[in-house]
């Protein structure tokens, strides 16, 4: 009697190669699905393959802004992830490009194939931001939703895990600097979520387990504000630092003239971005719609940083070894 074996869901990632893609993708493959990691340059991404077993994981070229190159890689799938997000424009890659139409692009392509849809969106989304980069987020919310309602969106506070783009870079600035910057005195509030958990979320959604059409955000078991995030990295990196205020004129002060350059530390629309608390809203707490709502325990912070961040403590310090 000849068994028949059941070929995997082949699950489409957009941004695969990215900070959260890379941890996206080992949940699926985790799971045994086949990955097509889709971006604009595979031959960087060929670090995600060791992820799976040989062949599950296929790094393809696409870009957002191409639609052709979306639809040859969606071409066959089962599910979509669109994790593409950018922090700042810069040439071709718009807030607008990448977000909006680019969403829409992804999302229209997914439907055109009969595919399932996981986006990939933040915290603060809304088209009556003052920021730009919030505004597209909400257009690009809109324009899946409009393509596929049954989309599951997820919208992550700030991420954090060993290639973040957080706390390694203010603990790499404290190796330096005998001060750190608080804009607005860092009283905004933040609900930083492990990038494993987001991942976990997000592979629970290709599942299938996660509702449809439906709006989920995403925060750790803290709400942290700025100043009390930049205390705790810097208790675990044992280095005693100046946390001095930038008043918000200041800031976007910086941010004007950091933001012309081709990778900014700041931009204007960053410190718009930064007037506003960035944590789970009372709607969505008492709807259901955060993480766990979807059955998992997000982990905290102080049971994470350690992990990563002791390369940033004094030489002779601290080893990796100690962790153990």
């Amino acid at each position: 009697m000849t068994t028949i074996t059941e070929i995997p869901k082949l699950v489409t990632v957009f941004g695969g190669s990215g900070f959260v893609g890379r941890h996206v993708v080992r949940a699926l493959a985790r799971r045994g699905y086949r990955v097509r990691v889709a971006c604009r340059r595979p031959d960087l991404a060929n670090f995600v393959q060791p992820l799976g077993n040989v062949g599950q994981i296929q790094p393809v070229q696409a870009n957002i802004r191409v639609r052709w190159s979306i639809d040859r890689a969606v071409e066959g799938a089962d599910h979509v992830v669109n994790l593409v997000g950018i922090l700042y424009e810069g040439g071709k890659q718009k807030f607008s490009a990448v977000h909006d139409e680019g969403a829409r692009a992804v999302a229209q392509a997914a439907a055109a194939a009969g595919a399932g849809l996981t986006h990939n969106s933040a915290i603060g989304a809304s088209v009556d931001s003052a920021s730009l980069y919030a505004r597209s987020k909400a257009r690009g919310e809109m324009a899946v939703l409009e393509a596929n309602k049954n989309a599951v969106i997820f919208r992550p506070s700030i991420v954090f895990g060993p290639e973040d783009q957080f706390y390694n870079r203010f603990a790499d600035m404290a190796r330096y600097s005998p001060f750190l910057p608080l804009l607005g005195g860092g009283n905004t509030r933040f609900q930083p979520v492990f990038v494993g958990d987001v991942a976990e979320a997000i592979a629970r959604s290709v599942d299938g387990t996660v509702k449809g059409g439906t709006i989920y955000e995403l925060g750790g078991p803290e709400v942290m504000t700025f100043r009390e995030c930049m205390e705790e990295m810097l208790e675990i990196i044992d280095r005693k630092r100046q946390l001095v205020t930038v008043p918000w004129w200041l800031a976007e002060l910086q941010g004007s003239i950091l933001g012309m350059l081709p990778s900014p530390l700041l931009t204007t629309d960053q410190v718009t971005q930064l007037r506003n608390d960035n944590v789970v809203s009372a709607d969505a707490e008492r709807q259901g719609r955060t993480i766990t709502a979807l059955g998992i325990q997000p982990q905290a912070s102080a049971a994470i940083l350690p992990s990563y961040l002791w390369r940033y403590r004094p030489a002779g310090q601290f080893t990796r070894k100690t962790l153990a």
